[in-house]
């Protein structure tokens, strides 16, 4: 049977060993867009065959983990509950002689002293890779192989295969760390008379020194740390894509959507991709861009700490001014929560306390007062702002002045310029806290 003439079927089995790290994602999503994008199926199996290893809790984790990202499976497999099906296909290895029991001296005290093994015909093997292109093997140095422990305990390489036979995966797009599975699941293959699916290795994930990353790599992370991070799961997704794929145009910014219409096995590359923290950053800031300003609002209020809101001062509608400034310097919104940390965002909601030396000098203030008063309350802007007190500033010399006015505002010798801070302030609080720094 030919997988190009039949409905797509993919495939993403994790096994739920441990949290779920972030170069998963990447395999996940490779498979779901390439299934959506042929209206096929995209299916979600747990490879829980190990009962030492395996924990509910894991499992737990990658599925909240699609959850938030919105990779929607269209059918869900637990391996552990598939025992019976195994079975009767390692029985009928074993009736044909394709495989048998071996007798083993255990390694260990308390290991099984006998398994079953593949009968290796140590012949060649090849398959043509959507991605690497003709690969050959000698299965010879593989020996004859372990697909089992008994008949109850059925080995990787011998459930992968079963599964993807039965279940009538067409593609297994994974990384090229996998190709060295390749010979062994062909073998099993044409053991048990199942069609060969395409197969397509995506490129080696690097870190920053071009070395293979790994999941003790610093740079990694378990996936749902990026959620509680604040980045967005379309930011992730849209970096993890372009990690060993390209569009094949200047387009980098993609939605879950624009990414299904444009992805293609042809566009995977060969070389390793290196996972840029920055890139990751840049992209995500991108995606928190596009969002609306209610959600922008909403996420950002979310983020901030009960201590925050039970300010004097604070109120909606001033955060509600507060988000676009916000926005410019964030790239992800757990930047918020340590702006609140480090006292960077409290001078908005309550009066800032500071000694009159730390303004330098009060010389101007009632001028600039003066100026302020002046402004129409209802068209109390930055650029406005800005515009009736410049020339004021450029006069007397912009350091006397706006120095003043914005650590009046302030309190703080880093913040946004004077200006933006007096438009979230709105004109009756800049008034107000210009005359305690006058009154100092």
């Amino acid at each position: 049977m030919n997988s190009e003439n039949k409905k797509v079927i993919t495939r993403f089995a994790p096994s739920p060993t441990g949290k779920f790290h972030v170069g998963g994602v990447r395999t996940a999503l490779y498979n779901y867009l390439y299934a959506r994008k042929n209206n096929g199926t995209f299916i979600l199996r747990s490879e829980d065959t190990d009962p030492a290893r395996s924990k509910k809790e894991y499992e737990d984790y990658f599925l909240e983990l699609f959850t938030w990202l919105g990779l929607e499976y269209d059918a869900f497999y637990r391996q552990s509950e598939r025992t019976e099906i195994y079975k009767k296909y390692l029985e009928q290895l074993l009736v044909e002689d394709k495989a048998y029991v071996s007798k083993e001296t255990p390694k260990e005290e308390g290991e099984r002293a006998e398994v079953i093994r593949f009968r290796n015909p140590n012949g060649k093997v090849s398959f043509e890779d959507a991605v690497l292109g003709r690969i050959e093997f000698d299965t010879t140095e593989l020996g004859d192989f372990v697909i089992a422990r008994s008949l109850e305990s059925p080995l990787y390489h011998f459930t992968v295969v079963v599964d993807d036979f039965l279940m009538g995966v067409t593609h297994i797009i994974r990384g090229q760390e996998h190709v060295s599975n390749t010979p062994r699941q062909l073998l099993i293959q044409e053991a048990l008379g199942a069609p060969r699916p395409i197969y397509a290795h995506a490129s080696i994930i690097l870190n920053e020194e071009r070395a293979k990353l790994s999941k003790r790599d610093p740079i990694v992370r378990p996936a749902l740390e990026y959620r509680d991070e604040g980045y967005l799961p379309g930011g992730l997704m849209n970096f993890m894509a372009l990690l060993g794929w390209n569009p094949g145009t200047e387009q980098e910014i993609f939605t879950l959507a624009e990414l299904v219409q444009a992805f293609s096995l042809e566009r995977l590359q060969k070389p390793g991709a290196i996972f840029n923290p920055e890139k990751l950053e840049w992209i995500n800031k991108e995606h928190i861009r596009q969002l609306s300003a209610p959600q922008k609002f909403s996420i950002i209020r979310d983020y901030l700490s009960e201590d925050l809101r039970n300010l004097p001062d604070y109120n909606e509608d001033r955060l509600q001014k507060l988000v676009p400034t916000l926005i410019d310097h964030i790239t992800n919104f757990g930047m918020i929560r340590e702006m609140v940390a480090n006292g960077d965002l409290a001078y908005y909601f309550s009066t800032p306390k500071y000694t009159k030396e730390m303004l330098k000098t009060q010389e101007f203030l009632p001028a600039l007062i003066n100026i302020i008063e002046g402004l129409n309350e209802n068209n109390f802007t930055a650029p406005i702002i800005k515009e009736a007190v410049w020339a004021f500033a450029t006069e007397k010399g912009r350091g006397n002045v706006l120095w003043p006015m914005r650590f009046a505002l302030s309190g703080k010798e880093k913040s946004p310029d004077p200006f933006t801070l007096a438009e979230v302030l709105g004109k009756d609080e800049t008034i107000k806290r210009l005359n305690y720094a006058k009154d100092l």
